[in-house]
C-alpha cells in the first residue's frame, strides 16, 4: 500500500514538473512561412526591389514570420495573381494595382498621383485605397511601394514636333496598358495591348512603333536596342502594390503581423529613395548609349500633362466611384 501511494506521489511530481514545458510547447507558434508571387520575371529592377521588402521581413521575423518568393509570371499569369492571394492559393502578390482596373477603377488615384506613398498614408489617402482593395479585390493592402516613377513614350524613329511645340503621335502606333490606354487616344495615337514578354519581338517585328514604359528597365528587358526616343516629360506615376490574403493575416500572431507592417511602411520610403537614385542612373546610362530625349515645354509640356493626368482621374469620375471626390483630394495635387 505504502509503494503504490509512493508511486502515486512521484508520478505527481513528475507531471507537475513536466506540465509547464508542455504548456509552453503547446503555446509556442512555428515560424509562418508566407509564398509571395510578383507580377514581372525575377530580374526585372522591380522585382528586385519587392525582393528588398522580402529581405527586410525576413531579416526581422526569424523565428517568426519568413517570405517565401516563389516566383513571377511563369507561376500565375500575372492579371490572376491577385486572384490567387484572395483564394489563399498563395499569400502575398506584387504588382501593378492598374491591371485590376475593370474591377477597381480606384487603382486611378496612384496612377494619377502626384505625391509619394509616404505623403499619402499620412494624408488619408492609403486608408481610402486599402478600403477600395478590400472591397473590389477581397484583398488586404500592405504597401505601395516603388512610388514615384514617372511612365515616358518611347520611340524606334524621331517623333515630330508641331509648331506650337507639342509632339506629334498621330496614328503611330504605341504598345499601351490599361494605365495609359486613354492618354494615348488623347494624343491621337494608336494603342497596341500586348504582354510584357512579347514586347520585344514586336518592337523587332515593327509591329508597333513605340511604347510607354516606366522610366527604369527598358535596358533590362533590352528595349533600347529598338527603342531610340524618349519623350520628356513623364507622366502619371507607378502603382505597385502589395497585398495580402486577408485570412492569412488573420491567422498570424500579433508579433508576425507587427512585422510585416513595421517592414512595409518603412519599404515604402525606402524603395522611393532607391529609386530615385535607380532614375538618375538610367537616364544618365540611357543617353550615354545614343538615346535621344525630345522634350516638350512650356504650354506643349502643361498640355501634355493634362491629357494624361485627365485621362486617368476623369476615367475614374465616370465609374462612379465613391471614393472619387475624397482620392483625388489626397493624391493630386498638381
Amino acid at each position: 500500500m505504502k509503494f503504490n501511494s509512493l508511486k502515486r506521489a512521484f508520478a505527481s511530481v513528475v507531471m507537475g514538473a513536466a506540465l509547464p514545458s508542455m504548456l509552453f510547447a503547446g503555446s509556442a507558434q512555428a515560424e509562418e512561412i508566407l509564398k509571395a508571387v510578383s507580377a514581372f520575371p525575377k530580374p526585372l529592377a522591380f522585382t528586385q526591389s519587392f525582393l528588398g521588402y522580402v529581405d527586410l521581413v525576413n531579416e526581422r521575423g526569424k523565428g517568426v514570420v519568413q517570405i517565401q518568393h516563389i516566383g513571377g509570371p511563369e507561376v500565375f499569369p500575372s492579371n490572376q495573381q491577385v486572384a490567387a492571394v484572395e483564394r489563399g492559393i498563395v499569400d502575398i502578390h506584387y504588382g501593378p494595382a492598374g491591371y485590376h482596373l475593370g474591377s477597381m477603377p480606384e487603382a486611378d488615384a496612384w496612377l494619377g498621383s502626384t505625391i509619394t506613398a509616404a505623403e499619402g498614408r499620412k494624408n488619408g489617402g492609403f486608408a481610402l485605397m486599402e478600403k477600395a482593395f478590400k472591397d473590389r479585390l477581397g484583398v488586404k493592402l500592405m504597401a505601395h511601394i516603388d512610388s514615384g516613377i514617372k511612365f515616358h513614350i518611347y520611340t524606334i524613329g524621331e517623333p515630330q514636333k508641331r509648331a506650337d511645340g507639342s509632339v506629334d503621335l498621330t496614328g503611330k502606333r504605341l504598345r499601351t496598358s490599361p494605365v495609359y490606354k486613354s492618354f494615348f487616344e488623347a494624343l491621337d495615337a494608336i494603342p497596341v495591348s500586348a504582354p510584357v514578354p512579347d514586347i520585344y519581338t514586336g518592337l523587332e517585328r515593327n509591329v508597333f512603333d513605340g511604347a510607354g514604359w516606366p522610366i527604369v528597365a527598358i535596358q533590362d528587358l533590352s528595349w533600347d536596342k529598338f527603342l531610340k526616343y524618349r519623350v520628356d516629360p513623364g507622366f502619371l506615376q507607378t502603382d505597385l502594390s502589395i497585398v495580402m490574403s486577408p485570412a492569412k493575416w488573420d491567422s498570424l500572431s500579433p508579433e508576425a503581423q507587427k512585422i510585416l507592417q513595421d517592414a512595409a511602411i518603412e519599404y515604402e520610403q525606402k524603395s522611393y529613395d532607391q529609386f530615385q537614385t535607380i532614375i538618375a542612373a538610367t537616364d544618365t546610362k540611357v543617353q550615354e548609349d545614343g538615346m535621344t530625349i525630345v522634350r516638350l515645354e512650356g504650354k506643349a509640356a502643361d498640355d501634355y500633362l493634362d491629357k494624361a493626368y485627365d485621362a486617368v482621374w476623369n476615367r475614374m469620375k465616370a465609374s462612379n466611384s465613391p471614393l472619387y471626390d475624397e482620392l483625388k483630394k489626397a493624391y493630386y495635387q498638381r
